[in-house]
């Protein structure tokens, strides 16, 4: 029977308001999918409405699949796409979820999807992968030359399938030139989480996660995890210099070193490190610290003085004055309000007051 074909859905009213795709996969993990579409729904919306607010929607979701039929999971869960790729005249943000155990057989009978991978990507739109479902990415070619992570098990197969992209299985979620990947199932959250927070800021994605009470995204199973600051660029160079600055953000790195490092005049890299990142050198490495100090106030009940030595601070008079420039908050304000401690205690959302 010949599948009717639905229009292109019309362009969201308001303009703030992002389009989400969500790819369903024959044979993938139906959680992966699920958890993407109930996060992005979730931004904006279930917040509110457990406070008794007006809903703010930040997302607009929709499910695809590559012929617009309907697919079964890998657990033979039954999953219903409202459009086929053809379909999808636009989309801001493509999720693919993890596929299942016969990846290569998978990624080899659907050619089509690796193309309206790379189209979509041309178009502007951030594509995210999910666990082993970065292979497709791989496959299409969008993560040559690109920071990239999946799940532990399939990293050396991948690696030598794919030898010009940069694998980093150390980390939870990646992102290089609007390429996502996050590794694990699980890390389906993780890595809708970190989009929420990328387009629509930290407040909208802690309140995302509070009120579906799971944990704040992971970024990497080390330490720190800093969230990458620049936009998008294609700068080999400086690229470099930033994974330098993210792995020493808690030291002072002059001016010279970095720009010894990648080989250039200092005079020459500050412009081109701004052109790059829009930030200067000095400002970024600031930013990179006050990210810190917030997962760390998130996460940990350290002193502030214990906290400001951890980021490269001394002056703690200094912190606190930064921080609330950028924040609006004092350290203890924010860790009051974002504190996972905070959230695993339970809050009572509708009235607004904590427990």
């Amino acid at each position: 029977m010949a599948r009717t074909v639905k229009p292109p859905p019309p362009a969201p009213k308001d303009p703030g308001v992002l389009d989400v795709t969500v790819i369903l996969l024959e044979g993938g993990y139906a959680s992966t999918a699920i958890a993407p579409i109930e996060v992005f729904h979730s931004a904006g919306r279930l917040w509110h409405w457990l406070r008794g607010e007006t809903l703010a929607p930040r997302f607009r979701v929709r499910t695809a699949s590559i012929d617009g039929n309907s697919v079964t999971s890998l657990c033979s869960l039954g999953l219903k796409p409202e459009f086929a790729l053809q379909d999808i005249a636009h989309t801001d943000i493509v999720v693919l979820p993890a596929s299942g155990w016969d990846l290569m057989e998978s990624i080899a009978a659907r050619t089509s999807l690796l193309s309206w991978l790379r189209q979509s990507h041309e178009r502007g739109a951030y594509v995210a992968g999910i666990c082993s479902g970065v292979g497709y990415l791989a496959e299409a070619g969008l993560l040559d030359g690109r920071k990239a992570t999946t799940h532990w098990a399939v990293v050396e197969t991948f690696r030598q399938r794919y030898p010009r992209v940069d694998w980093h299985p150390e980390q939870f979620v990646t992102e290089d030139g609007r390429i996502c990947c996050s590794g694990g199932l699980y890390a389906s959250i993780d890595l809708s989480l970190y989009l929420v927070d990328k387009f629509c800021g930290h407040e909208i994605a802690l309140q995302t996660a509070k009120s579906m009470l799971v944990s704040l995204p992971r970024h990497c199973q080390s330490g720190y995890a800093v969230v990458p600051l620049a936009k998008p660029h294609g700068d080999d160079r400086i690229r470099k210099a930033e994974e330098y600055l993210h792995e020493h953000f808690n030291r002072t790195v002059p001016i010279e070193i970095l720009a010894e490092r990648i080989g250039m005049s200092p005079r020459n890299f500050i412009r081109r490190f701004q052109a790059a990142t829009g930030h200067m050198p000095g400002e970024y490495q600031q930013l990179l610290r006050l990210t810190a100090a917030k997962e760390l106030l998130e996460r940990d009940g350290l002193p502030i003085q214990t906290l400001c030595a951890r980021i490269g601070y001394q002056d703690v008079a200094f912190f606190r004055s930064l921080f609330k420039r950028h924040t609006g908050m004092t350290p203890a304000e924010y860790r009051s309000r974002f504190a996972a401690s905070t959230m695993n205690r339970g809050e009572n959302y509708v009235s607004g007051r904590e427990s």
